[in-house]
This record gives C-alpha cells, sequence and structure tokens, in this order.
C-alpha cells in the first residue's frame, strides 16, 4: 500500500530576531503584543490530519498550498500506457493475499497425489487396528492402492477443503508474518535473528489455530471410507464426537508448525539478504533459497506432523504429544516417526517454492507498480505547478 505523505513543520531558533508588533492577517485579531510569547499556542491542519503544539517565540510561518493527493493521480490514458502502475491502487496487503491464495491453491492441487499418499503412510497403524500395527505398508505400496481402490481420482480425494483451506490460511499467515517482524523490530529498527524466528513461529501458530478445523476435515475425507463431501464429516463429527473433535491435534500441530513456519522464513530471509543485490531479484535464487529452507524445515519438524496426524484420527488411542511420541517409538520404532517422509517430502518442497518464490516475486512488482505510480503521480504534480505559474 502506499504511503501517504506527511505534513512537515520545522521550527528554526533565530537569536538575533527582533520582536515584531504585527498581527497576522485574516487570522487572528490585530494586538499590540509581541508575536512570539513564552505560551504562544499554535494550531494547524494539513489535507492528511490535523494536529496542535504549544511553541513559543517564532516569528514567522509559511505554508505549502493545501492540494489533495488525488489531483496528481495517473489519468486513464496514463494508465493504459503504463499498465504496471495501476497495481498501485491495491492495497499491499491484498495484492500478497491474491497472490499467496492463487499459488497457495494450485500447489495443493499440483502436489495433492503426494500429499494423499503421505496422509494413508502416517495414519496406517491406526486405520488397520492395533494387532495390526506392525504391517506398514510402503510408498510404492500406497501409490498402488489408492488406484485400485479409488482410482485416479482417489489422488486427489480430500484436495477441494485442502485448497479451500489454503486460501485463509495463506493469507492469515502471510499478514501476521510482516505484521510480527514489525513487532520484534529491536529499538534500532532492525529485525534480530531470534526476532525472525519469533516472527516465523506466532505467524504459523496463528494461521494454524484459525483454519485447523479445515485441516481435520480434509483428513477425515481423505482417509475415512464412506464420506462424499466436507458437510457430511462435519456433521458426523459433530453428532459422534462433540465441537472439540476439530481441535484434536491441535497442540502437535502448534508445536510442529512454530518451528517449522520459523525456520523456512528465517533461512529464506537470511539467505537473500545475505546475497548480493544482482542475484536477489533473480527468480532462480528466490526458488533455490526457498528449496533449501523448507528442506531443513521439514527434516527438524516431520515428527511432530505424524504426531499430529495420528491424534487426529477418529478411535486415536493418544491423549497427549508425549503419549504419542512414546507410542508410535514403542510400536514402529523411530522410523514410524517419519513414516511417509519420502512423498512429503516431495510435496513440500516444490510446495514451499511455489509459495514463497511467488510471495517474493510479487512484493518485487507491488515494488516497481508504487515507484511507477509515483513517477506518474510526480510528473503530473510538476506540470500542475508548472501551469499554474505560467498562468
Amino acid at each position: 500500500m502506499r504511503e501517504e505523505e506527511k505534513a512537515v513543520v520545522t521550527f528554526t531558533n533565530i537569536p538575533s530576531l527582533k520582536i515584531s508588533h504585527s498581527c497576522v492577517p485574516e487570522t487572528t485579531p490585530c494586538d499590540p503584543e509581541p508575536l512570539w510569547k513564552a505560551d504562544a499556542r499554535f494550531t494547524w491542519n494539513v489535507s492528511f490530519g490535523s494536529c496542535s503544539g504549544r511553541l513559543g517565540k517564532f516569528a514567522c510561518l509559511a505554508l505549502a498550498e493545501k492540494r489533495s493527493p488525488k489531483e496528481f493521480e495517473p489519468t486513464p490514458a496514463q494508465l493504459l500506457k503504463h499498465p504496471l502502475a495501476i497495481i498501485g491502487y491495491v492495497p499491499r496487503d491484498a495484492a500478497i493475499f491474491v497472490a499467496g491464495a492463487i499459488s497457495g491453491a494450485a500447489a495443493k492441487t499440483v502436489t495433492a497425489p503426494l500429499d494423499r499418499v503421505k496422509l494413508l503412510l502416517q495414519t496406517h497403524s491406526i486405520r488397520v487396528g492395533q494387532e495390526s500395527a506392525k504391517k506398514a505398508i510402503g510408498f510404492i505400496e500406497a501409490i498402488t492402492l489408492i488406484a485400485k481402490e479409488e482410482g485416479i481420482k482417489g489422488y486427489w480425494k480430500g484436495n477441494l477443503p485442502q485448497v479451500i483451506r489454503v486460501l485463509p490460511y495463506s493469507a492469515v499467515q502471510l499478514f501476521a508474518y510482516e505484521t510480527y517482524k514489525k513487532l520484534f523490530k529491536g529499538k534500532d529498527g532492525e529485525l534480530s535473528v531470534i526476532g525472525r524466528l519469533a516472527a516465523g513461529a506466532c505467524a504459523g501458530m496463528t494461521s494454524t489455530f484459525v483454519t485447523y478445523p479445515l485441516d481435520v476435515l480434509r483428513l477425515r475425507l481423505a482417509v475415512e471410507p464412506g464420506y462424499q463431501t466436507m458437510s457430511q464429516v462435519a456433521l458426523n463429527m459433530l453428532r459422534e464426537e462433540g465441537f472439540s473433535s476439530f481441535y484434536h491435534g491441535l497442540g502437535p500441530a502448534l508445536i510442529g508448525i512454530a518451528p517449522y513456519i520459523a525456520v523456512n522464513f528465517c533461512i529464506f530471509d537470511l539467505v537473500k539478504k545475505a546475497l548480493p543485490e544482482k542475484y536477489r531479484q533473480k527468480t532462480q535464487t528466490s526458488l533455490l533459497t526457498a528449496v533449501v529452507s523448507a528442506g531443513v524445515a521439514t527434516l527438524t519438524c516431520y515428527p511432530l506432523d505424524t504426531i499430529r496426524r495420528q491424534m487426529q484420527m477418529k478411535g486415536t488411542p493418544y491423549k497427549s504429544v508425549i503419549d504419542a511420541f512414546a507410542g508410535i517409538v514403542e510400536r514402529d520404532g523411530v522410523t514410524g516417526l517419519y513414516r511417509g517422509f519420502v512423498p512429503n517430502a516431495l510435496k513440500t518442497l516444490p510446495n514451499s517454492s511455489i509459495r514463497l518464490t511467488t510471495f517474493d516475486i510479487v512484493k518485487r512488482i507491488i515494488a516497481a507498480s508504487e515507484k511507477e505510480f509515483q513517477r506518474i503521480t510526480e510528473e503530473n504534480r510538476k506540470k500542475q505547478n508548472h501551469n499554474a505559474k505560467i498562468e
């Protein structure tokens, strides 16, 4: 969003200035008393707001002409000639929301088959029952099983609620991250590594909490047979398990997403910031940086994702994160915590890369559009001032 210009009033002390007994025309009645006083109050109003202040011993005041910034905005003809400036009318947050939502939905749809396989691998032991928990299925077996039982469409089962979820999820997460970065800035205005990690963690938890019920619905629709729509799943959960079932596994979800988003966003920002300016503007750089940051974050936080998925399942024997961690390790070993990691990595890396790269590109486009808008506005202002002087 373009920042509005602010009026600036500057007072300069002139020690050698003599007392004047003149009055201010049309604003105050003539008064033989000196114009500057220790208790003089000066009140002013500008086109962008009003304010007042107490000051003393001023001798003169010069005010610029009050003009509305809209007078200098680009004309329709100028916008047709310079279409990039049109984006200047769109608030920054709205532009980021639209770009993040579209890129997130596209990334989720493209990687939906891998996500479906990952969910089956993660929840297999709960679905088949405790007595058969040792009979884990592999990556290829899960792919074959989906095709055999549900056909090609089965790979995208549950994708609609996932796409619906990613729209507000991306919007809340990106907006929250930018907001928290401002909040965690130091007194010098700089954001430390700890501040970036904290901003990412808070943004991840905020977006997860807001959209968590949709994530639970997506999981139930993807792995439990007999359901065709989100509404069927939601009504059945309310009837049989109560409203709290929509937040089963929220604890490990918050614990898992906090370090994931913190590490992902922090590494991406720091690596981009450390690169020379000529490389920062390249899309290839953003893509490679996003892959590295997503890879590190995924490897670090995946066990908590497995715990969360198993706690979301109907009939889960786990009541807490610690209980689930101990149960999975006892039944499946440490490797059980990383079950489904390969398809998840294959899904997460392009997913996060597309999302972060698109976000980075959009920010550059927005910045360029703002500069173009301001350039045209400044040209119009100079032109009008020039014409006014001639008249």
